[in-house]
């Protein structure tokens, strides 16, 4: 069963979509500009293995939105609010892109809160480090054409990889992606630094790494297990920083066995 619900925690209203499977609750935090329905193909996968809940970050989706903080520290106590709530126990984390680094400072945070995290293609930029790959052009062009309304075939010109179904629905939903909160998480992508929080995390942790794509280089990949020396790190080769729209299956293969991997 697949239901959308609201939850009014830390301060504002916060939707997520519920995949009922049996295992241990997910939190999923999408990326930077994917609401969470269309996070839905993988997570009906994902639904095998774990009780899964995708996020809608605030400034995207159907949570909440306009005259907000959407800061990196925001966006973590989001999640650490709802980890806490009724909804939850002490669930998993999945954070893909913005998601993994928003995981890893909520993790930081409130280590308690949480069972474990797999962190997907986090984003190592930050302070003195090299740039994001990504241009904010990119981000900012095919946003403003998604509010002024456009269609699949206007959406392929940015991601000439996906399929028609998830180009439709990037279509469909990009425009609910807030222009200035997406800018604030691109510039956090050059401010923030992940680094320190990664040092000082104990839970369990799994990095899933794009092999295709230039965000995890081989001297990041050593720092980050230098930093979390627990860390297990799967790299699905070939992916670009989509993973799961590249290689689904190669995405599954290297998450699907982290709940019983975490509680060992």
């Amino acid at each position: 069963m697949t239901i959308g619900y609201n939850v009014h925690a830390n301060g504002i209203r916060q939707h997520l979509i519920h995949h009922e499977g049996n295992g241990p609750d997910l939190l999923v935090i999408p990326g930077i500009t994917s609401p969470a329905i269309t996070w839905g193909f993988i997570a009906e996968r994902l639904a095998g293995a774990f009780n899964v809940h995708v996020l809608d970050v605030r400034g995207r989706g159907l949570s909440q939105d306009g005259d907000l903080d959407y800061s990196l520290n925001a966006m973590a106590d989001d999640v650490i609010a709802l980890a806490t709530s009724d909804y939850f126990t002490k669930p998993l984390l999945l954070g893909h892109s913005m998601g993994a680094r928003t995981a890893i400072r909520a993790a930081r945070n409130a280590p308690d809160a949480f069972s474990g995290a797999v962190l997907v293609d986090p984003p190592v930029s930050g302070p003195g480090r090299r740039a994001y790959p990504s241009p904010w052009n990119w981000y900012e062009e095919s946003i403003v054409m998604a509010t002024r309304g456009c269609s699949a075939d206007d959406m392929k010109q940015f991601c000439p990889t996906w399929t028609r179904e998830q180009l439709e629905l990037r279509a469909e939903w990009l425009h609910t992606c807030q222009l200035d909160a997406i800018e604030t998480t691109y510039k956090g992508f050059h401010t923030d630094d992940i680094h320190s929080d990664l040092a000082n995390l104990s839970l369990p942790l799994r990095l899933v790494v794009a092999g295709g794509a230039p965000v995890i280089q081989t001297e990041d990949l050593d720092e980050i297990v230098l930093l979390a020396p627990h860390i297990e790190v799967k790299i699905v080769e070939n992916a670009g920083h989509m993973i799961p729209w590249d290689d689904l299956e190669g995405f599954l293969q290297a998450v699907m066995d982290f709940a019983s991997q975490s509680l060992q």
